[in-house]
């Protein structure tokens, strides 16, 4: 307090009318010294007579007057005597009244103008909006997980704490780098939380929304900050702020009930000192379990870029091709120079280790775009009028960065689609005995070498006989087709499909799951449907731990080699001349345990000689693609290993089925072969 007061005299000496270099250093202190001093109105009244005349300043943009200059010198030079006669516990002597300046004008009203935010993107504050971006985002992540924490239990004082903790270092970094309409809208919320912190508000669901949409406005002011520093341009939208302004502080005027006593074990946490500018001290409290060692935990990690992480991904890539090359001359020098021997089996440990930690520091949490479904979970049962019991486990989770990144769009549908028609009413759910409230569970987990991402509700189900029918009324399945179950579970994925009879706003066009198996096919992934009526539904999609590196089965056409994806490939086998049958007009098929599998040449798809021009001459590889299988008749299966994905550049993007290249130990190229678009070509 004691500095945050002495920053203020500064100010104060070296604000001049006429000049507006203070105005925003002095309305961040004097928020400041106000949310220090909470607890003493006598001290606050001044304080809040002051701040609406600089928040007036700010919204016009306008120098300081020489009355408002005065107004704040008396305030300086008053405070430290009240402060002093609060602490020892005696009656603060009121300060004089606190007239509006002469010419200031009205005082700002949640109907003024919305304000465009204002950038310096000179080189020399360039860093710290970048390093204000990067923070500022992660205090939003943590507001939202804090807000949705505390809508399940307003009691939740640790939440409540968090979330004022990340708004005050919002509002000061704002406010240290002239971001006007970001200060401004974060020292609102920030007011509005003091008042539930010291038990004068009484927390409710419609408090909660307003404080989520602040959030999401800042949000949107935060982005544009990041847009400005990757194109070097200035914003040129305003983000509209008044209203909720005016919302936050109509909430707070109504705060006259009080609120239940926030537990012991919840007090409050020194705010801590933030990477641009210091922030000031709050009051001495002891600190909640378990955050000191998350401040400790953070002190241990280093912000890094990620064209730095994707370039040394990169480099340790050409590593492992070149270990692989040095391992397979090694090999072909024979046991006639064991200290080579020795050399490259040590490389071979090195550069393994190597890129395992690479590998790792591109792996992240997947509790970022589970938090997001979170919130989309409450909004649209909010607007559909449901109740929802929404679970989360598995956050910790790690996958590539890009995978993480992508599963959202997959994951944002496929909630849409549990929320709108798969859970019902809470009179429909009463009326069929179950809780009121629908439950839907969102986890990832382990399974082998990939990830699970699970989606469970026990909501209608999704009728297989339902389904059939409108398939095959809409002509995607043929009258006489008796498909099986996972057959038809598999026909809600085709484009333009959609059991829904009443189209919504947020669902029914049959838009939608065609894109989430198409996104998720196209990470390497797979995704299943099991559902019964009336109980429920189970999405489960398979991922792969990262997408730089694929495990493969080498084999060889000809001449050339090509990779399957390990993943893929169901079995390898050599037929028998009975099982493969020529179907006139189709092509060939094999007869695969009672099954008949397209049979597909890859030495004709790609117009290379073959060595095997019969199936029972070659091997014959069973590959599944989008749910069903085929086979694919190769000359020889080599061997089975890991490969660094390589991109085939602008030439040869679109090839069909082909998704990348590797290269091999001995320096040759492979093709890395994408079974669902090969297919479909064939």
């Amino acid at each position: 307090m004691e500095e945050v007061l002495n920053r203020l005299a500064v100010e104060a000496v070296l604000a001049a009318p006429g000049r507006d270099e203070s105005l925003i250093p002095i309305y961040s202190l004097l928020g400041e010294m106000r949310t220090l001093c909470a607890g003493q109105p006598a001290v606050v009244e001044p304080i809040d007579a002051l701040l609406p005349e600089f928040e007036r300043c700010l919204e016009a943009a306008s120098p300081l007057s020489a009355p408002l200059v005065g107004r704040l010198r008396v305030l300086v030079e008053w405070l430290p005597g009240a402060l002093e006669a609060w602490r020892q516990g005696v009656a603060v002597t009121p300060s004089a009244p606190a007239a509006p300046a002469a010419g200031a004008g009205p005082a700002p009203t949640a109907d003024s103008p919305d304000v465009l935010l204002t950038l310096d993107l000179a080189e020399e504050s360039r860093d710290l909006l970048a390093e204000f971006y990067g923070e500022a985002l992660e205090h939003l992540q943590q507001i939202e997980a804090a807000l949705l924490a505390l809508e399940r239990s307003f009691e939740d004082g640790e939440a409540l704490h968090a979330i004022f903790r990340s708004f005050h270092t919002i509002k000061g970094n704002a406010g240290f780098l002239g971001l006007a309409p970001m200060n401004l809208l974060a020292h609102e919320v920030e007011s509005l939380l003091d008042l539930a912190r010291n038990g004068r508000l009484r927390l409710n669901s419609a408090i909660i929304t307003e404080i989520l949409r602040s959030r999401d406005a800042l949000q949107a002011l935060i982005e544009q900050v990041g847009r400005a520093l990757k194109t070097g341009q200035v914003p040129d939208r305003v983000v509209p702020i008044r209203h909720l302004i005016r919302s936050v502080r109509q909430l707070a005027a109504g705060s006259a009930a009080p609120a239940a006593a926030i537990p012991p074990a919840a007090a409050v946490e020194p705010v801590a000192a933030d990477a641009i500018a210091p922030a000031p001290p709050a009051p001495e409290a002891p600190a909640a379990p378990g955050l000191s060692e998350r401040g400790a935990e953070a002190s241990r990690t280093v912000r890094v870029a990620i064209e730095k992480l994707d370039s040394l991904m990169d480099v340790v890539g050409e590593l492992v091709i070149v270990q692989s090359q040095l391992t397979e001359t090694a090999h072909r020098a024979g046991a006639a120079d064991p200290s080579l021997q020795r050399d490259v089996a040590q490389l071979n440990r090195i550069a393994k280790e190597l890129q395992r930690t690479a590998m790792g520091l591109r792996m992240i949490p997947i509790k970022p775009a589970f938090q997001k479904m979170e919130r989309l979970a409450r909004d649209l049962a909010c607007a559909e009028g449901k109740k929802v019991d929404f679970v989360t486990s598995g956050e910790a989770t790690e996958l590539d960065r890009t995978v993480v990144e992508e599963i959202g769009d997959p994951l944002v549908h496929m909630v849409r689609n549990a929320l709108d028609h798969g859970l019902e009413t809470p009179a429909e759910r009463l009326a069929q005995g179950k809780p009121e409230a629908g439950a839907l569970r969102l986890r990832a987990y382990h399974e082998g070498g990939s990830v699970i991402v699970e989606l469970r509700d026990d909501g209608r189900g999704i009728d297989p006989a339902k389904v059939l029918a409108k398939a095959k009324r809409l002509g995607l399945v043929e009258a006489e087709a008796q498909p099986d179950r996972d057959e038809i579970f598999g026909l809600i994925f085709l484009p333009g499909f959609s059991t829904v009879e009443k189209i919504t706003s947020v669902s029914g066009r049959g838009v939608g799951m065609d894109v989430v198996k198409r996104n998720i096919e196209r990470l390497r992934g797979k995704i299943e449907v099991d559902s019964e009526v009336g109980q429920g539904t189970v999405f489960k999609i398979k991922l792969p731990l990262t997408l730089a590196i694929i495990d493969g089965l080498v084999v060889r056409v000809g001449d050339d080699r090509f990779i399957l994806p390990s993943t893929s490939v169901q079995m390898a086998l050599r037929p028998v001349r009975r099982d493969v049958v020529r179907v006139q007009g189709c092509g060939e098929v094999l007869d695969w345990h009672g099954r008949l599998l397209p049979l597909h040449r890859l030495h004709r798809h790609f117009g290379i000689p073959a060595r095997a021009q019969e199936p029972w001459d070659g091997i014959v590889v069973i590959v599944e693609a989008s749910g069903k299988l085929c086979a694919l008749l190769v000359d020889e299966m080599i061997s089975k290993q890991e490969v660094v994905i390589k991109s085939l550049g602008a030439f040869l993007q679109g090839l069909a089925g082909v998704s990348g290249g590797a290269i091999l130990g001995d320096g040759s190229i492979a093709l890395i072969l994408d079974p669902a678009t090969l297919l479909q070509a064939a």
